[in-house]
């Protein structure tokens, strides 16, 4: 089963795990008509990206636009703003490079963000490089990534809902 983002700044704009096809296909014409919102996948990660993970896991995550990276969301859906004490949890997995990394280039994971329509843009990183991360952003919306790490990058949309 394959779920879609939509991208919206008045409301919740993520699709839940587990909600109807017609709520999903609400969710694909919204991403369709703002260009936003990479889709969120619930099938099994690929064989590169679900080290530690047991058996068939399945969780929400989203691909970079090269298939370079992988965003796990264990907080999904993410949200400006938590009033329940999760987090907006995201797991960055990396493709192993086909060639040898960059040793020049910093090992972190650097995050520059664009909130969709406006000049809004905030950085974030992600010490060591893809891994573990809480990642929070200052407004509901879809926000446009640029990923970099090791002399690589990728690029992928992530949506904030309301709080």
């Amino acid at each position: 089963m394959v779920l879609l983002a939509g991208c919206t700044t008045t409301g919740p704009s993520a699709t839940p795990v587990g909600a109807a096809a017609t709520t999903a296909l609400a969710s694909a014409a919204a991403s369709a008509a703002t260009g936003c919102g990479s889709r969120v996948e619930t099938g099994s990660l690929p064989d590169w990206a679900d080290a530690g993970f047991s058996g068939d896991a399945r969780i929400p995550h989203v691909f970079g636009a090269k298939g370079d990276i992988v965003a796990v969301l264990f907080g999904y859906p993410l949200a400006q703003a938590r009033d329940d004490g999760s987090n907006n949890k995201i797991l960055w997995v990396s493709r192993p490079a086909t060639t040898s990394s960059d040793t020049t280039s910093p090992a972190t994971l650097a995050i520059t963000a664009t909130l969709d329509g406006t000049d809004t843009r905030v950085t974030r990183e992600v010490t060591g490089g893809p891994g573990p991360s809480i990642i929070d952003m200052p407004r509901a919306g879809c926000w446009h990534l640029e990923l970099r790490w090791s002399g690589r990058t990728d690029t992928m949309d992530l949506v904030y809902a309301d709080s």
